[in-house]
């Protein structure tokens, strides 16, 4: 699929304290930054008692033509949303656990990582200026189809009953065999 306008986004995750009694800390998606650089690595951006905020990666945000009805249903819905797809890290080399793969604004693009159960997709509101910018795509490439209904054919369902004889057939001949004295 080509893409037709992308943006740089970093990713912050945040790694938080937890009180559960079998998770020492979790994982929480909290924010983008538009225009982000690239970075090596997971970078610390904040920390705070319970909490240290880390710039995770920088990943692009790409938006394309097929996908603009995703994008307005997305900025339709009562909380727009950009969605990243986290994966749990095979080659853990003790900064994070998981990494983050994708961002999208598709909510049936997140919904399709969802379904596969091997990922974590969390989601955040939609920043101002991604939404003008998502906005902007959306209306320039975007046009609603009409709803067109679908005229039923002419066909008679009781005459394919997968080579039996329909049972109105039946009993009409019945009828007529028996007054013949068949």
């Amino acid at each position: 699929m080509q893409k037709d306008d992308s943006l740089k986004l970093g990713i912050l995750l945040e790694k938080r304290d937890s009180d559960h009694p079998w998770l020492d800390h979790e994982w929480v998606f909290v924010g983008v930054i538009p225009g982000a650089p690239e970075i090596e690595g997971m970078r610390v951006i904040r920390e705070a008692p319970g909490a240290t905020q880390f710039h995770a990666a920088t990943l692009e945000l790409s938006l394309h033509r097929a996908e603009a009805e995703a994008y307005q249903y997305n900025l339709t819905s009562p909380e727009p949303s950009v969605f990243v797809v986290l994966r749990e890290d095979e080659e853990d080399d003790g900064d994070a656990p998981i990494v983050a793969e994708l961002v999208t604004v598709s909510p049936y693009e997140a919904q399709d990582y969802l379904d596969s159960s091997e990922e974590l997709v969390e989601r955040i509101l939609m920043p101002d200026n991604i939404k003008a910018w998502v906005t902007e795509f959306v209306e320039t490439h975007y046009t609603e189809e009409p709803f067109k209904k679908r005229k039923r054919d002419n066909l008679r369902p009781e005459e394919y009953k997968f080579g039996q004889e329909p049972l109105v057939e039946l009993r009409k001949r019945m009828a007529r065999d028996g007054e013949d004295g068949n």
